[in-house]
C-alpha cells in the first residue's frame, strides 16, 4: 500500500491539536488509540483474575484433599490450607461451581472479546484506512466507560449473599432461577446471579456502541482509494465481526433482561418445574436465546485474531497473503454459517432428530471456508522468506492451535458423538484448544506486532520468545490430555472424580495438568514484565519496525493525535507490491527480504 500528499493546501493532522490535560487525554480520552489501549490494560488485569480463578479449580481437581486421605493432599499444606483451612484442604463445594461460572465469564466476556475487538478494533482500524480518528468518538469513549463498571458489578457479584453466579457461564435455568419463589427457598443462586445479568447487559451495551462506529468508520472514513478489496484483513475480520456483534448482542440482551425479570419481577419466562409451582416458562426457550448469540461469539472471539494472524504472516513471510478474495469470502461465510448452527449446543435437549441432522450438517460445512483460510495461510508461509520474530511465533501457534480445536469441532458436530462426549472435558479441550490456542495466541501475535506502535517502543525478543516457548510447551500439557480424559468420560464441573469410582483411574491426569497449569500462569509473569518494564525501558522504536506494508507503519511511532501528517491517498492494497526498481517505494519483499515492504509518507 502506497501513499502520496494531497498537495501543499491539503489537510494536515497533528501539530494542531491544543494539549489537554491528563485527565482529558489519558482517562476519559476520545483518541481512538487511547481508548484501544483502555481496554487492552483492563482486560490484562482481568486476564490475572480468571487466570487465578484457574489455577484453583486445577488444585482442587488434583488435591481434593480433606476425606479423599493423604495421597491426595500432599501439597495442601503448602497452599491448600492456605486457600481452604476451614475445610481440611477442600475446596468447598459452592465455591467450585461459582469458581467455574466466573473464570469462564470473565475470559470469554472481559478478557478475549474486549482484547480483540475493543482494543485491536479501536487501535488499528482507524490507522490501517487512513482515518484521523473514529466515527464516533464520544460514543467510543463511552463504550470504554460502560465496559469498565460492567467489569467492576461482575466482581462485586462475588460480595452478595449467596455468592457469586454459580449457574455456569451459560447461565441455564432454572439453575439461574431466584433463590426464592413467592416466599418459598428454592435453594438456586443468590444475589450474585442477578449482578450477573445486570453486568452482561452494560458489557452488550457497550459491544453494539463499539459494533456501531466500526461499522461507520469502515464504511465513511477509508482513506481516497481505499477500496473494500484494499482493506487489510484485520480490518474486514473487525468490519464482519461488527456485524456479527450488531445483529447478535440484542438478542442475548433481551434474554439477560427477561432472566433479570424472572429473579426480580416474579415473571416466569424461563421458569417451570416443581421448584416454581404456578410457573409456566419454558427453560429451553433460554437457551435457543442465549445460543442465538454465544455461537456467533466464538467467532467473535476468533475472526478478529484470523485477521490479526494474516497481517503478521504476510509482513514475516516478506510475501503477500495467498488468496486475498477468498479470505475475504471465507471471513464472511464463517460469520453467516455461525449463525444457523446454534443447535449443536442442544443435541441431547429433546429436539427432533431431523432438525439436529440440519444444525450438524450447517457445523460441518463450517469446516469448509475454516480450511480455506488455514491452506491460505500455509500458501502465504510456502516459498517466502520467514523472520520468526516473536509476532510470528504465536501466529504460527495460533494457525497449529486453531486447527487442532476446529477438528475437534468437526468431531463434536457429529449428533451421535456429540452425544457420547457431552459434558465431559473433551469439550472442554475443544473449548480451550479454540479460544486459549487460537485467541489468545493471536492476542499476543497482536500485542507483540503492534506494541512499537502504541508506546513507542520495543518488546524484548529474547523475554517475547521464552514466554512464547514455555507458553506452547506446557499449553499443552495442560489440555491436550483433556481429550483422553474426556474420552474417557471424566465430567466436567466436578469438583473431585473421587467420588465417583468408575473416573478414579483417570485422577493422575488431572495432577500432571495441574502441574502444567502452575507452570502455565507462572510463565506469563515473564510476558507481564516484559510489557511493562518495555514500557520504560524497550529500545525505541522508529515508524516501521516490522518492515510491514499497511498504513499504520507509515505513521511515527507511537502514532500521534490525529495519525496522519498528511492524508495519504491509496494507489495498491496492503499485499500488493510494485516490481523492484520500479519507484521510491518499489521493494519487492520476495527479492529483497532485508528490506521487507517498507513504506514512506511522500
Amino acid at each position: 500500500m502506497t501513499t502520496e500528499a494531497h498537495a501543499a493546501h491539503a489537510e494536515t493532522h497533528g501539530g494542531h491539536h491544543h494539549e489537554m490535560g491528563f485527565i482529558r487525554k489519558y482517562i476519559f480520552s476520545q483518541d481512538h488509540k487511547i481508548i484501544g489501549i483502555q481496554f487492552m490494560l483492563m482486560s490484562l488485569v482481568f486476564i490475572l483474575l480468571g487466570g487465578g480463578l484457574a489455577l484453583a479449580l486445577r488444585w482442587q481437581l488434583a488435591w481434593p484433599g480433606g476425606e479423599y486421605g493423604p495421597e491426595y493432599a500432599k501439597p495442601v499444606p503448602i497452599l491448600g490450607k492456605l486457600l481452604w483451612s476451614n475445610t481440611g484442604g477442600s475446596m468447598p463445594k459452592e465455591a467450585f461451581p461459582m469458581f467455574t461460572t466466573m473464570h469462564g465469564t470473565i475470559m470469554i466476556f472481559f478478557v478475549i472479546i474486549p482484547l480483540l475487538v475493543g482494543a485491536f478494533g479501536n487501535f488499528t482500524v482507524p490507522l490501517m484506512i487512513g482515518a484521523k480518528d473514529m466515527a464516533f468518538p464520544l460514543l467510543n469513549m463511552l463504550s470504554f466507560w460502560f465496559a469498565l463498571p460492567a467489569g467492576i458489578i461482575m466482581l462485586l457479584s462475588f460480595f452478595q449473599e449467596g455468592g457469586a453466579a454459580a449457574a455456569g457461564w451459560t447461565a441455564y435455568p432454572t439453575l439461574s432461577g431466584p433463590a426464592t419463589w413467592r416466599g418459598e427457598p428454592t435453594g438456586l443462586s443468590g444475589g450474585g446471579q442477578s449482578y450477573w445479568l445486570v453486568s452482561l447487559i452494560i458489557l452488550g451495551t457497550s459491544s453494539i456502541m463499539g459494533a456501531i462506529n466500526y461499522l461507520t468508520t469502515i464504511i465513511n472514513m477509508r482513506a481516497p482509494g481505499m477500496g473494500f478489496f484494499r482493506m487489510p484483513l484485520t480490518v474486514w475480520s473487525i468490519f464482519i465481526t461488527s456485524i456479527l456483534v450488531l445483529f447478535a448482542t440484542p438478542v442475548l440482551a433481551s434474554a439477560l433482561g427477561m432472566l433479570l425479570f424472572d429473579r426480580v419481577g416474579g415473571t416466569s419466562f424461563f421458569l417451570a418445574g416443581p421448584k416454581f409451582p404456578g410457573a409456566s416458562g419454558q427453560p429451553l426457550l433460554w437457551q435457543h436465546l442465549f445460543w442465538f448469540y454465544s455461537h456467533p461469539a466464538v467467532y467473535i472471539m476468533i475472526l478478529p485474531a484470523m485477521g490479526v494472524v494474516s497481517d503478521v504472516l504476510s509482513t514475516f513471510s516478506r510475501k503477500p497473503i495467498f488468496g486475498y478474495k477468498s479470505m475475504v469470502f471465507a471471513i464472511a461465510g464463517i460469520a453467516g454459517l455461525g449463525y444457523i448452527v446454534w443447535g449443536h449446543h442442544m443435541f441431547q435437549s429433546g429436539m427432533n432428530p431431523l432438525l439436529g441432522t440440519t444444525f450438524m450438517v450447517s457445523t460441518v460445512l463450517i469446516a469448509v471456508p475454516s480450511a480455506i483460510k488455514t491452506f491460505n495461510w500455509l500458501g502465504t508461509l510456502w516459498g517466502g522468506s520467514l523472520h520468526l520474530t516473536t509476532p510470528m511465533l504465536n501466529a504460527l501457534a495460533f494457525v497449529s492451535m486453531f486447527t487442532i480445536g476446529g477438528l475437534s469441532g468437526v468431531f463434536m458436530a457429529s449428533t451421535t458423538f456429540d452425544i457420547f462426549i457431552h459434558d465431559t472435558y473433551f469439550i472442554v479441550a475443544h473449548l480451550h484448544y479454540v479460544l486459549f490456542g487460537g485467541s489468545l495466541f493471536g492476542i499476543f501475535a497482536g500485542i507483540y506486532y503492534w506494541y512499537p506502535k502504541m508506546f513507542g517502543r520495543m518488546m524484548s525478543e529474547r523475554l517475547g520468545k521464552l514466554h512464547f516457548w514455555l507458553t506452547f510447551i506446557s499449553y499443552n500439557l495442560v489440555f491436550f490430555p483433556m481429550h483422553i480424559i474426556g474420552l474417557g468420560g471424566h465430567p466436567r464441573r466436578v469438583s473431585s472424580i473421587m467420588e465417583y469410582d468408575l473416573f478414579k483411574p483417570l485422577q493422575h491426569w488431572n495432577v500432571f495438568m495441574t502441574y502444567a497449569a502452575l507452570v502455565l500462569g507462572a510463565v506469563q509473569l515473564i510476558f507481564a514484565w516484559n510489557f511493562i518494564a518495555s514500557w520504560f525501558l524497550g529500545k525505541k522504536a522508529d515508524r516501521n519496525p516490522w518492515h510491514g506494508n499497511t498504513l499504520e507503519w507509515t505513521t511515527p511511532s507511537p502514532a500521534p493525535h490525529g495519525n496522519f501528517e498528511v492524508t495519504p491517498i491509496v494507489h495498491r492494497g496492503p499485499y500488493e507490491y510494485h516490481a523492484p526498481g520500479s519507484g521510491r517505494d518499489g521493494i519487492n519483499p520476495q527479492t529483497e527480504p532485508g528490506k521487507g515492504a517498507a513504506l514512506a509518507a511522500h
